[in-house]
């Protein structure tokens, strides 16, 4: 772990902005020609590429790449009860918060005959693609499909990667069965997003695509964004800690650890203003990590995209929390409220010692789903507007295109496009 004991100084911070900007770096040359060639074969071939590389990747390839109705609805029922409520109650807080985002279309009718307006309506197909690699997440099937539904999508077509017997995660149905999910496709990788995007024989096309994976997954949503909606570009999970001297260091350390297992490459950085705070929470991270069961991958992360910085003041952790733009950002300090207003820059941010960062992953509302590698400086978590489309609309009478006319037709001989003018003259010749 890269660890600071003294102030910090700038020389630190610069280090380690360093190091985790280079872990979100564009993906290399030969994942994103490895891709392309993914995409140009199922473009060119649609099932029959998807079949090819799924049994390549995954090992197996089912016959027939989508679930059964059947099956979908036997994973909910068989079940365990208490999974099944845990699934329940987190979607009803989910839901709860998202349908505070629904927007409602206008029109504005105006005292000279005009009408002015927009209006917003759900997508009508988007694509989920929910992971199935080395950890499978039920929760982001709820955290997708939930403000889709409240948007009004009117489909929703879910891609995961069968397990290693070939079968679909049922967890992953059971959350989908749920979410009211409408179809459910065994596959995953880069096959599975060209094959939403494109279309094959067996999958539909969809208009967007939303949803976490790995690099080769995010780095085909990206080369296939503009043929089909996408909600952002995903990188490495991480989080950021913020404490002073009132933080519990036991606290601090088990949150740190709860991102650092989500892979080699996530990031878990501490910022306190105490040295107590820092030496008791390394000492607590070295005690907790012992016997966990991804102990190498914690133990990786923790070592290259590790660090605990002692800051001089409470000023100085906000402004390199704003810098950095975390995934997560906790705030483990006396009277976090009165910080929330100078956090501009977090996909979500936990207020207070009992508001872990697995409280927003799995329950609380708010979207999981959230921009990574300092794109939360310009993208937003996941939400209903991810699910929505607005068109504006315009009626004008004769007599107020007349009063507008002199200053359009000047306005598009300013900017040398005649016929732009012309479109508006020719009406009162």
């Amino acid at each position: 772990m890269i660890i600071n004991t003294a102030c910090v100084n700038g020389k630190d911070e610069i280090e380690l902005l360093k190091a985790l900007n280079e872990r979100n770096a564009e993906a290399d040359k030969k994942v994103t020609e490895a891709v392309a060639k993914i995409l140009e074969d199922v473009c060119r071939e649609g099932d029959k590429a998807v079949r090819e590389y799924t049994q390549k990747f995954d090992g197996y390839c089912p016959e027939v790449f989508e679930v059964d109705r059947e099956e979908i609805n036997d994973a909910l029922t068989e079940a365990d009860s208490d999974y099944i409520t845990a699934l329940l109650n987190a979607q009803e807080n989910i839901a709860d918060f998202h349908n505070r985002q629904k927007q409602q279309g206008f029109i504005n009718p105006m005292a000279n005959g005009c009408i002015l307006g927009q209006r917003v309506r759900g997508l009508e197909r988007v694509g989920i693609y929910v992971p199935g690699g080395t950890a499978a997440y039920p929760s982001s099937v709820l955290m997708a499909a939930v403000p889709a539904k409240i948007a009004g999508v009117g489909e929703l077509v879910m891609v995961t990667p069968p397990m290693k017997n070939g079968k679909a995660n049922p967890d992953i149905l059971a959350a989908a069965a749920i979410a009211g999910i409408d179809r459910v496709f065994l596959m995953g990788g880069a096959q599975a997003i060209a094959a939403l995007a494109y279309g094959t024989e067996s999958v539909p096309k969809v208009d967007k695509i939303v949803g976490p994976g790995n690099q080769y997954v995010a780095t085909a949503q990206k080369l296939l964004f503009g043929k089909v909606g996408i909600d952002m570009i995903a990188g490495p999970s991480e989080i950021l800690v913020m404490a002073d001297e009132t933080a519990n260091p036991r606290y601090i350390a088990a949150d740190l650890l709860s991102q650092a297992e989500h892979g080699a490459v996530c990031s878990a950085v501490l910022l306190t203003t105490s040295q107590e705070v820092a030496d008791q929470t390394v000492a607590e991270l070295e005690q907790q990590m012992q016997g966990m069961e991804r102990y190498d991958m914690i133990s990786s992360s923790l070592k290259n995209y590790g660090a605990v910085l002692v800051c001089e003041d409470i000023d100085t952790m906000i402004n390199f929390a704003n810098e950095l733009a975390p995934e997560h950002l906790e705030v483990m300090v006396e009277n976090p409220m009165q910080y929330l207003g100078r956090l501009n820059n977090a996909g979500s941010i936990f207020l207070g010692q009992y508001s872990p960062e697995p409280l927003g992953d799995y329950y609380a509302g708010p979207n999981h789903v959230l921009p990574t590698g300092g794109t939360a400086r310009f993208f937003s978590p996941l939400s209903v507007d991810s699910f929505v489309k607005k068109s504006a609309f315009i009626y004008y009478t004769k007599d107020a295109l007349l009063e507008a006319q002199e200053d359009i037709v000047l306005l598009a001989n300013k900017e040398g496009l005649p016929a732009h003018a012309n479109s508006i003259q020719v009406r009162f010749e």
